[in-house]
């Protein structure tokens, strides 16, 4: 064979064996981040920390609450033939603070999560190896705020501005009374996505969110309990990239405890007791790589007065019972919230708290020792008949 057709050949094979090492590379593709906290928090004043136990009575009051949360790899992603893994999110802690307001059975918030941390292996930031961080065929980064000459991690420091969607809530009692045995209710939920915040910080979808639960709970002697069924519609749908959400999920949940008084006059209680909740895709009804499942040992302790400010502080631990889909392998909770039901038994307009005749119709008077009692017959200050 001429010299000029040896060198044609060679280089034709040699072309063929670069293209082939290359193409692995070049089909790669890029994961995007999503909205990976499974921890679907209660409204503020909602006892526990997922459940709902649905005790909204008396006039306009309200509650606000801080929570803090820390979960040790939320995000463990493996290719089908478990050849590749990879802790795509390895610590993630948050901070929440919610407001709501109250109103007889109903109640409206909002509440919104700042991260403090949300760390993770896979590629840094741009530029990067095109060979780094694959799972599945596809490339995943660390969490990462996008910006240029900025390292891995998303924090105070890295992306300050960064919040987690925004949640807008109502709660509605249907069925039963705060402390009776059965309790009916429906929640609806929607997420609001920050304009600063990017999926690859894995903290938002991009897009708005929805959620609808119906709501059950109730008191049995010194046995509390609480639940959940809803729905979760999620138009992000990144199948079949692992860990990634498939659209829209089934919610569900339980949590049951004693509860007993404590303190001077019963002034206070403490409920413990588990909470276990989790998630499946639609698309994929109980798949074992589309359900996650977590438990949570909680207990709190809360004041028990139907008006005046009283105090609620929550403490939790567990683990994901099915560490797929966002549950992780570990996490603590606390939380801490104030809350007024400003209850007016006599519906005098006066709340209990400042009624010095809470159970008789009385009047407003500035005397805090008769305000919200009856007119006395020859009291000049009394409303005409």
């Amino acid at each position: 064979m001429p010299s000029s057709e040896v060198r044609a050949a060679a280089a034709l094979v040699a072309l063929a064996v670069l293209l082939t090492r290359a193409a692995p590379a070049e089909a790669q593709q890029q994961a995007q981040g999503f909205a990976l906290d499974r921890l679907y928090l209660s409204a503020p004043g909602g006892g526990w920390f997922v459940m709902n136990t649905l005790d909204m009575h008396g006039g306009l009051g309200g509650a606000v609450s801080l929570t803090t949360e820390y979960a040790r790899d939320p995000l463990r992603v493996q290719a089908s033939d478990g050849s590749q893994r990879l802790t795509v999110v390895s610590d993630e802690a948050l901070v929440n603070i919610g407001f709501a307001a109250t109103y007889d059975r109903f109640r409206a918030y909002l509440s919104f999560d700042t991260p403090l941390t949300v760390q993770g292996q896979g590629c840094p930031p741009a530029p990067h190896s095109p060979t780094c961080g694959i799972v599945g065929g596809y490339q995943f980064t660390a969490p990462n705020s996008g910006q240029a000459f900025t390292p891995s991690g998303v924090n105070l420091g890295t992306a300050p501005d960064a919040l987690a969607d925004a949640r807008i809530g109502f709660d509605a009692r249907l069925l039963g009374s705060a402390g009776s045995p059965l309790r009916l209710g429906v929640g609806a939920q929607l997420f609001v996505p920050s304009p600063n915040t990017l999926q690859s910080e894995y903290l938002t979808d991009g897009t708005f969110r929805a959620m609808g639960r119906l709501l059950f709970a109730g008191d049995v002697n010194a046995f509390s309990y609480a639940g959940q069924v809803g729905v979760h519609i999620r138009p992000l749908d990144e199948s079949p990239t692992p860990g990634g959400p498939q659209g829209s999920e089934l919610l569900f949940g339980l949590a049951a405890g004693p509860k007993f008084s404590v303190g001077k006059g019963n002034a206070m209680s403490i409920a413990v007791g588990p909470e276990v909740f989790g998630e499946t895709a639609f698309r994929s009804f109980f798949g074992s790589n589309t359900t996650g499942v977590e438990g949570l040992l909680t207990g709190r302790l809360e004041g028990t007065a139907d008006d005046g400010g009283q105090l609620r502080v929550k403490l939790g631990a567990g683990a994901g019972l099915d560490a797929n889909f966002g549950a992780p392998e570990w996490r603590v909770v606390f939380g801490i919230e104030l809350f007024d039901h400003s209850v007016d038994r006599d519906g005098d307009g006066v709340t209990d708290s400042k009624d010095a005749c809470p159970d008789a119709p009385g009047i407003t008077t500035k005397e805090p020792k008769s305000s919200g009692c009856p007119a006395a017959p020859n009291d000049t200050s009394a409303p005409p008949p």
